[in-house]
């Protein structure tokens, strides 16, 4: 019978959860609904515990509150995506209730993640069942009734672990997208595998650290006299490809040798596992979509990699900018041109992330504090950042208010309607209006094969989405094409602005610009090269 746990039984239970949800990952990505690459649901929460792990091996907290302090600073600090968000507010709830003791009882466990649950729902505006919230909360509610029948901690968590399952199970009941899809919710699933290595590490069951889930502590190197500049290609793009043909590994390795460097691909009947240091990431999972389905992949931004550890190395540098102005704004974009777009529009700082690179709560607080402003406006310009970008309010002495645009037109609707002049108020009041007048278009391809809304979508199609919805799917471009062109002509729009990706060349471009030009007479169309991945386009019609 386990009757308390102390600080050190507490870090050993977020150091297993950690390390067991990087083996599960995959698993949980693959329970995202839509088949849009995108940073993932296993992933996010991968990422966001692994930051946990990685401060509390550092220190050896006695006391479990000072656990529990530790842990929740770094899951709000790392968190991506909506999912991660999530689980760094249950667990910010779980270190409040648990403040000032040194130890806990089966009770005061259960209720601790009762809190973190009940902070969770207020901190999402409008919170959707089926979910994660939903899958917590009924094994929280379990835990609390479980503790009042016994003292012992291992019985409490199995019964939570066991309400829990039968929620997650139920989600695809609940929720009417991962109905029609027939799959259970990622998020829950994520949270039901932490639970359980939780449960397991008080039991004893020792977990293997891989470097994924904690990367070896290396000595400082001073990197300041290397300038980010100077790295040739932005990307590190690591993937495994489940082979489905009997085409040549050889060739793709001719393929991304015209691409960047540092290439290694190794193959044996089953699979392909490619690594390459690149500027174009959508370019290179297209074609390995050619050899087969994706089982894996991981893109980092190396550049800036090198510019946050540029940051921490430059001591010089204030955490926080003095306000030599009344309002700045941060935005986020993936993409050169994109990026420029945004600074030359005024943006004061440009975070680089989006799809596939979700940026944690804390790359986006460093970016406020860099701001000289008393407020700061936030363009999260994704609807997966949004929820991060939310938590940076009250985390700095700056004002910070989030325009929640969930596409990078959105944002540049919104800035551009940012008067300086005005109130932090009114021009919090315009950006919003000005961000709900846009209607954006995107194309990007199938990174699975999925059924989404009875459509029958194959890995590798191309995809047009409507704010964020399946539009068609096909993998015929030109069909693609013309039902784009059909659907923004419908919005009537005056101006209509075609960012292109780093996958498609100017004339390709132009060629779509001027189907849009023909399906609108009236309307101004633009075209401008974004350089972002995944996208082939994003389109705006306002």
């Amino acid at each position: 019978m386990i009757e308390y746990i102390d600080g050190h039984s507490l870090k050993k239970m977020f150091i297993s959860a950690a390390v067991t949800i990087d083996g599960h990952k995959e698993e949980i990505n693959e329970l995202n609904v839509f088949p849009v690459p995108d940073g993932d649901t296993g992933s996010n929460m991968s990422m966001t515990i692994g930051n946990a792990m990685a401060e509390l091996q550092k220190q050896e907290p006695e006391k479990l509150c000072a656990t529990a302090d530790i842990a929740a600073s770094a899951l709000l600090r790392g968190a991506r995506g909506n999912s991660g968000v999530i689980l760094s507010l249950l667990f910010r709830g779980f270190a409040k209730y648990m403040k000032d003791k040194a130890s806990a009882n089966a009770s005061e466990m259960a209720n601790a993640f009762l809190e973190g649950v009940n902070t969770a729902y207020k901190s999402v505006m409008k919170p959707t069942e089926g979910t994660i919230l939903t899958v917590s909360r009924l094994a929280s509610e379990a835990a609390v009734s479980a503790s009042e029948e016994s003292g012992d901690i291992e019985f409490v968590l199995s019964r939570m672990i066991e309400a829990g399952q039968v929620a997650l199970a139920d989600t695809v009941n609940q929720n009417p997208v991962l109905k029609k899809a027939n799959v259970i919710d990622a998020g829950g699933k994520g949270y039901m595998i932490i639970i359980q290595a939780m449960l397991d590490s008080l039991l004893g069951k020792e977990v293997e650290i891989s470097q994924s889930a904690a990367p070896a502590v290396k000595a400082k190197a001073d990197f300041s006299d290397f300038n980010t500049e100077d790295i040739k290609f932005a990307y590190c793009t690591e993937f495994i490809i489940g082979r489905e043909n009997k085409k040549d590994p050889q060739l793709l390795r001719v393929f991304l040798d015209a691409l960047g460097d540092s290439i290694v691909v190794v193959d044996d009947e089953e699979i392909i596992k490619v690594h390459v240091h690149n500027n174009c990431p959508g370019k290179v999972i297209t074609e390995a979509l050619t050899y087969g389905h994706l089982i894996s992949v991981k893109i980092e931004n190396m550049r800036l990699q090198h510019t946050e550890v540029i940051g921490i190395q430059q001591e010089e540098e204030p955490a926080v900018a003095k306000a030599e102005k009344a309002v700045g704004v941060v935005a986020v974009c993936a993409g050169a041109g994109l990026e420029d777009m945004f600074r030359e529009l005024g943006a004061d700082g440009v975070i680089s992330g989006g799809q596939t690179m979700n940026p944690s709560t804390e790359d986006i607080l460093k970016e406020i504090n860099r701001t000289p402003s008393e407020t700061v406006f936030v363009l999260p310009n994704n609807k997966n950042i949004i929820l991060a970008a939310s938590q940076c309010v009250g985390m700095t002495e700056k004002n910070v208010v989030v325009i929640p645009t969930a596409t990078v037109p959105q944002g540049v609707s919104a800035l551009i309607a940012l008067d300086p002049e005005a109130s932090a108020e009114e021009i919090e009041a315009a950006m919003n209006e000005a961000a709900g007048l846009v209607h954006t278009v995107t194309l990007t391809y199938a990174a699975r094969d999925s059924v989404f809304d009875d459509a029958e979508i194959k890995a590798g199609d191309y995809l047009a989405l409507l704010e964020n919805k399946l539009l068609c799917s096909n993998n015929d471009i030109e069909a693609v094409s013309a039902e784009i062109s059909a659907t923004v002509a419908g919005f009537e729009p005056e101006l209509i602005s075609v960012y292109y990706g780093e996958d498609v060349s100017e004339d390709e471009a132009n060629a779509l610009a001027r189907k849009l030009e023909e399906e609108n007479p009236d309307a101004e169309v633009t075209v401008v090269n974004g350089g972002q991945p995944v996208y082939y386009y994003i389109i705006s019609a306002e």
